[in-house]
């Protein structure tokens, strides 16, 4: 198990399946993942329409839900990294809090930006087809120096953002990543980039654990793995295509 390949994503770290193998019973499969990777997806699109058709209908609840659903998100994804064994249970509840976030954040960017959510999520989607077709086809793999830099790169976004945030309690904030200038496109580009990039560590991560036996509620938890890694990757186009559109 030490030659398991490292991620940037904090949710399928170096060690994920350590003491998590199939003692007895079935193992953990590629095909499992993929197929609970599909319902999780499904979960967060049902949420998403629910929020979207309060922003529709009832505008006023909006966020309640939205912050709810960000809350919610955040707490299910904690409990599900510390408690793998509970991933069948958590990370659907992980995917239904999230997608209530998205729907609202999407339906209050269209409002602004029409068509907006809908370039976002055809964008997520084709950068995610092209990532696995890398993936599968043996161009883009995750050798030590190409997960080295992804992490690094994804260490460095992450301290960004909490600066980012830390300022927003004054009432200011790093001006370049929220800038829609040149400058400011260009590091939403680099973060898109490295997000989709964060794809081929999580394939590749599930993929090893596949072939080491880890247990069959690991199929879930590869599955959530790829949800925070989606989501993430959908928040930051959406953040580039605002940007795009405030030109």
């Amino acid at each position: 198990m030490a030659a398991l390949i490292k991620t940037s994503n904090p949710a399928l770290s170096a060690k994920t399946f350590q003491n998590h193998l199939a003692a007895s019973g079935e193992a953990m499969t590629l095909q499992g993942t993929i197929n609970k990777t599909g319902l999780l997806l499904f979960c967060a699109f049902a949420a998403a329409a629910w929020t979207w058709h309060l922003a529709l209908t009832q505008p006023a609840s909006l966020p309640a839900w939205l912050w709810g659903g960000t809350l919610g998100g955040l707490a299910f994804a904690l409990v599900t990294v510390f408690k793998k064994t509970w991933a069948p249970a958590t990370a659907p509840l992980y995917a239904l809090c999230e997608g209530l976030a998205l729907g609202g954040l999407s339906a209050v960017l269209n409002q602004t930006y029409h068509g907006i959510a809908l370039e976002a999520l055809e964008a997520t989607l084709g950068v995610t087809v092209i990532m696995l077709m890398l993936y599968t086809s043996g161009k883009l793999r995750a050798t030590p120096k190409f997960t080295m830099g992804v992490v690094a790169a994804t260490g460095g976004i992450f301290i960004v953002y909490m600066i980012d945030m830390a300022l927003g309690f004054f009432h200011a904030g790093v001006p370049l990543l929220n800038s829609s200038g040149p400058l400011g496109i260009g590091i939403s580009v680099v973060i898109v980039i490295v997000a989709a990039l964060n794809l081929i560590l999580d394939f590749g991560f599930i993929e090893t654990g596949v072939h080491a036996g880890a247990a069959k509620y690991m199929e879930w938890y590869g599955a959530f793995g790829i949800m925070v890694t989606l989501v993430w990757m959908y928040i930051e186009i959406l953040r580039l295509l605002a940007k795009l559109n405030q030109r």
